[in-house]
């Protein structure tokens, strides 16, 4: 395909595109779903007051809502990967609109269940479960509620703050519109005057060209444009912050951070250890912006230096089609089992692949029944075919985890989520470097796993420090005004990047386009789960058939223990702080031994 046209969803083949079927044979049958949902409503309200009155009254309880969550998911799939095709369109506006109403308008229903099932005492529960075993495949689920003692509100409250649903929404919705669909770049123009589109999607290829003006434009042009809305877009980064401060107050949480961390179960240690454990080993980062402006002959290193490839003559062009047949290879290392999964979904369109006009921008894997789907924008680029493995790591992750566990402990939590997909293209990358001969391709190919280093772990934890340090801002009372997050966003990117680089005013702006920060402390989890991963990769390779066992047992665990134990299974352990020491000795080793293939 033609990477610098930017085609309508029509004219792309349908080879290339999801298939929403599998959800719903037709808008009109979703339609028809929606209305008929409506009914868990009056339903789910009906169980008030009387889910803990017996333990037949519990299990049918418990029952319809792992219908109601079966039910539910498929609809807002099928509307949210809809809207995503083309965010331009309103239908599909409407669509998603309408689901998240449905949301709401459900979580308010079943506002009373939290309260009345931490309400009630252990003795109640064991004698429960002695009566009705089937209640024990709950347990977990029940437990984790139950934690929540000191955090759930009265029945009236636990509705007010289910009600407020839908305005949490409204910063990251207006956000998600404003960059997706409204924001119009300039386009950059080659040095034959011919005038290349620039879009999110985009950005980064033109970012990897070895033509440096193509280079300074694209960054330029679009950092221009995203401070001529930065009021706007500080002022809804300002109003995310707001609402999770207002949510951790109201839950009686010490911070906003804690009252993240706490849904996933884990300490805000782990948060902090990883910030200061960057810290402590900057100078890795620093000396590899040393030697990547050395190795470029630049008197002067640019933000917009950073992702182009350093052996310029090494770069691959990857198509799709190889890119599948490369990853098959390299996931065999996992099994037979794993592979078909893999060839599955490559065969019966599970993924949307290419940019069209309007589409989300990035990439993401959703979770579904019967299968997870995965939107990707693709670029015949080595950066591409890592976003697909990784993806189809987050999908397969997904995948088993459905198959071998009940609905009530399908969905792993966040703080695993980036294990798997990591660990895949961790995988791929092995595999890649031990089939190459060639000195300067597997120079190339290290340059790629140093910038996964230095995206993944150094950046992701430089995203994770600004969003802690904003949060932290505002709990002091402080606005955060833009003027004041481009001041903060320009230190950090001094401190993380050294010396040798040049911090472009251009780059104070970058916390104005990142998605990430309406998740609500999620991108840190990026960082550790690299560091998981790197170590799960190299036990893999190491200790094989047991290694691997142990990895799949993971995978199909989804949220039927904390994270830390579901990592331990798989033979890591997040409590140590040795998987991010461990990975980020291994970036020093590799710009060593780049330094040397190139010196």
């Amino acid at each position: 395909m033609d990477e610098n046209k930017i085609l309508t969803r029509s004219e792309i083949s349908e080879e290339y595109k999801w298939d929403l079927t599998d959800l719903y044979e037709s808008d009109e049958a979703w339609l028809e779903a929606l209305k008929s949902a409506e009914g868990m409503i009056e339903k789910t309200a009906s169980f008030r007051g009387r889910i803990m009155e017996s333990a037949d009254t519990l299990l049918e309880f418990l029952k319809y809502d792992d219908e109601c969550t079966i039910d539910l998911n498929r609809l807002a799939c099928y509307s949210f990967r809809k809207h995503d095709e083309d965010s331009t369109v309103a239908k599909y506006q409407d669509f998603e609109s309408r689901t998240m109403n449905l949301v709401t308008r459900l979580g308010a229903a079943s506002a009373f269940v939290a309260p009345e099932i931490i309400a009630a005492d252990d003795k109640t529960l064991e004698k429960f479960y002695a009566e009705k075993p089937e209640l024990l495949v709950y347990k977990r689920s029940l437990d984790k509620i139950r934690l929540q003692r000191e955090h759930t509100l009265s029945n009236a409250e636990e509705a007010i703050m289910a009600s407020a649903g839908n305005i949490e929404a409204v910063p990251s919705d207006a956000f998600e519109m404003l960059t997706t669909a409204d924001l119009k770049f300039p386009p950059v123009v080659d040095k034959d005057g011919k005038e290349l589109p620039l879009t999110n999607g985009n950005y980064v290829t033109y970012l990897e060209s070895s033509d440096r003006d193509i280079r300074k434009q694209a960054f330029d042009k679009l950092y221009h444009t995203y401070e001529q809305y930065k009021n706007t877009l500080a002022t809804l980064y300002f109003g995310e912050v707001k609402q999770r401060m207002f949510i951790a107050s109201s839950r009686k949480y010490p911070s906003a951070l804690d009252a993240a961390l706490s849904r996933n179960e884990v300490p805000t240690s782990v948060y902090h250890n990883l910030i200061d454990a960057v810290h402590k080993n900057m100078s890795y980062m620093h000396k590899y912006m040393k030697l990547r402006k050395k190795l470029l002959g630049v008197d002067e290193l640019h933000m917009y230096d950073v992702y182009v490839p350093i052996v310029d003559e090494a770069k691959v062009k990857v198509g799709y089609e190889q890119a599948k047949s490369e990853i098959l290879d390299a996931m065999k290392i996992l099994g037979k089992d794993y592979t078909d999964m893999l060839e599955e979904g490559f065969n019966n369109r599970w993924i949307d692949v290419y940019e069209n006009t309007g589409k989300r921008s990035g990439a993401y894997s959703a979770g579904a029944r019967p299968h997870p789907y995965v939107l990707l924008n693709h670029k015949d680029t080595l950066d591409s075919e890592f976003t697909l493995v990784h993806e189809m790591g987050h999908a397969l992750h997904s995948y088993l985890s459905m198959k071998n566990q009940p609905v009530c402990t399908s969905d792993y939590v966040i703080f695993v989520a980036e294990v798997a997909s990591t660990c895949n293209e961790a995988l791929l990358m092995q595999y890649l470097l031990g089939k190459t001969t060639d000195k300067s391709e597997r120079a190339y190919l290290i340059n790629y796993f140093l910038e996964q280093f230095r995206t993944t772990l150094y950046r992701q934890t430089m995203f994770a420090e600004f969003e802690l340090l904003t949060n932290e801002m505002a709990e002091r009372g402080e606005t955060l005004t833009a003027d004041a997050l481009c001041e903060l966003y320009h230190k950090l990117n001094v401190e993380y990047y050294g010396e040798d680089m040049v911090v472009d005013r251009e780059i104070d702006f970058e916390w104005s386009r990142v998605p990430h920060f309406y998740y609500n402390f999620y991108v840190f989890q990026y960082a550790t789960g690299f560091s998981a991963a790197i170590a799960l990769s190299q036990r893999i390779i190491k200790e094989g058939e047991p290694a691997v066992k142990d990895y799949l047992k993971f995978l199909s665990s989804g949220s039927s223990a904390d994270p830390i134990s579901l990592l331990k299974i798989a033979g890591v352990d997040m409590n140590s702080p040795e998987p991010v020491a461990q990975a980020l000795e291994l970036f020093g080793k590799l710009i060593d031994e780049l330094d040397e293939l190139l010196g």
